[in-house]
């Protein structure tokens, strides 16, 4: 990388958001993958749907190798001016109130669940040994022959 990089706003990089020109932002750098599309293990989509945001928050999540690392930085084409980044989404945070309700909901749901895990099973194998158990000793005898 050299040290007199480019720097593109959120906006130039935005543009290039197809399979003929794919840019992405990752940790505050700008990479042209476009060269790299049908060779991405996850597929072009991956990288497609990378573009047009800051995807520092998707490529981590992924668990990237250290070559993948590595082998980014022939891409590397300047870096992203921060300022010109979009804020950050905030209405995907539910506020606190809420996330108590829903956190005792699914530990009430939770709980169901374990319940009938252990408890089902059983019920179905009981039910299973009444029927052989019971079937055997209803049924009718053979009719004798006269």
């Amino acid at each position: 990388m050299a040290s007199n990089s480019k720097t593109f706003s959120f906006d130039e990089v935005a543009k290039h958001n197809n399979k003929k020109d794919c840019w992405i932002i990752v940790n505050g750098k700008v990479y042209d993958v476009t060269p790299f599309l049908d060779d991405h293990p996850g597929g072009d989509e991956a990288l497609l749907s990378a573009t047009e945001k800051d995807a520092t928050i998707d490529f981590e999540d992924v668990g990237h190798s250290d070559s993948a690392i590595e082998e980014m930085q022939k891409y590397y084409v300047g870096d992203i001016d921060t300022n010109t980044l979009p804020a950050a989404k905030v209405d995907n945070i539910p506020p606190p109130r809420q996330a108590v309700a829903s956190s005792s909901s699914n530990e009430s749901s939770g709980f169901v669940l374990k319940f009938l895990q252990y408890v089902l099973p059983l019920l179905i194998l009981g039910f299973a040994y009444a029927l052989q158990y019971y079937g055997k000793s209803s049924k009718p005898s053979e009719p004798s022959e006269s």
